[in-house]
């Protein structure tokens, strides 16, 4: 077993610009599958073949969280234009049960010029007002928030209103950096079983998913259970310690119903597989069940995975390909080993793999695990 490394350095790789994926592949199933079968052996297959790789009475579980149009863009009344990401609704509120709350945490542009105090004016057309009188929303920026460098934003909605209308008439998907938005359709970045708003991200390993694929994996004898964990902003803070063990998640709100736990549960019992379909669900499942067994949960998940964990419910992973030094790559080097991850990425590389949201996946099987 190969030493446990705990350095950022160690999760690093290169990856040429390339093979970063601005659009999915149509239909989304097409897209590439590496499958880690054991602990020495991979191949390249297609994801549409995830039913013959899977046992029947095996479990996936996904995450149903929806991704918001969380973007949005004002100005201030000198007509200096200011950028929103909404992250999450306050005071300490759960978008599970209130994602519409009139006051939320964001990441704004440009900090430095929205301090507390700064109001932030939003026209139905995007383009700056003519007058305040023609603006449709306001936001007042109440504080600065240390943990994230965001701000407390209270919304001021015209009557007869609500923000939740006005968050989905004005906001744009927010897509990540590295997708050029000229070219990405918005509405390839959310899954097909996508229920529950309140996500700045979209959890890119369902992206994979059809309704015709999910319908084969039953079909199969293959089952599917559902966790929500609304993707904010600790799944993407880079790992800015050279001690991996110092760093720390930002937390995100996540529920775990008691009918997945009960699959879960039927399942292990029946000697079928519990396949964690992206990081999300692991933290989700993994997190509820950190007084030694799995429970039901609804809460903030700060769970940071690492290489030496002890995993009590997952046993498997569909993930995509992650960014260098990110936490995500600490999490599946937990499952496989940190060299035997970086050498498949290598692998991956070598063969086009395309990497990212809109990228292609790998598939570990239970029998790869460390």
């Amino acid at each position: 077993m190969e030493d446990v490394n705990y350095q950022l350095s160690a999760y690093d790789y290169e990856l040429p610009p390339d093979l970063i994926a601005q659009t999915p592949i149509a239909p989304r199933h097409n897209s590439r599958l590496l499958v880690i079968k054991d602990r020495s052996l991979h191949t390249h297959v297609i994801f549409r073949d995830l039913p013959k790789l899977l046992h029947p009475g095996d479990l996936l579980v996904l995450n149903n969280t929806q991704v918001l149009p969380a973007r949005l863009y004002g100005y201030k009344a000198s007509g200096l234009p200011v950028e929103l990401l909404l992250l999450e609704p306050q005071p300490g509120r759960s978008p599970l049960s209130d994602g519409f709350s009139d006051r939320w945490l964001a990441l704004v542009k440009p900090g430095k010029r929205l301090k507390p105090g700064a109001e932030v004016w939003f026209s139905k057309d995007g383009q700056p007002p003519a007058d305040l009188s023609s603006t449709v929303m306001r936001a007042n920026i109440l504080a600065t928030d240390a943990s994230t460098s965001g701000r407390i934003v209270q919304f001021e909605v015209p009557e007869g209103q609500s923000l939740r209308e006005l968050i989905y008439q004005l906001g744009q998907m927010p897509l990540p950096p590295y997708i050029n938005a000229t070219t990405a359709n918005p509405d390839q970045y959310q899954t097909v079983y996508a229920s529950q708003p309140g996500a700045i991200a979209a959890p890119t390993a369902g992206l994979h998913f059809t309704p015709e694929l999910l319908a084969e994996l039953t079909d199969a004898g293959i089952s599917q259970a559902y966790v929500t964990l609304h993707v904010g902003i600790g799944t993407f803070r880079p790992v800015e310690v050279d001690d991996i063990t110092t760093h720390r998640m930002h937390a995100e709100w996540a529920e775990v119903p008691r009918s997945t736990v009960d699959a879960i549960r039927q399942t292990q019992a029946a000697g079928g597989r519990v396949i964690a379909v992206g990081t999300t669900v692991v933290r989700s499942l993994e997190g509820a069940a950190q007084e030694v067994t799995l429970q039901p949960f609804y809460g903030k998940v700060d769970l940071f995975i690492y290489p030496g964990y002890r995993w009590r419910v997952v046993q498997g992973l569909i993930t995509n390909f992650h960014l260098p030094k990110s936490s995500l790559m600490m999490l599946v080097s937990a499952l496989i080993g940190r060299e035997r991850l970086l050498a498949l990425y290598q692998d991956a590389i070598a063969n086009k793999y395309r990497f990212y949201s809109f990228g292609d996946a790998m598939l570990i099987l239970p029998e790869a695990l460390v």
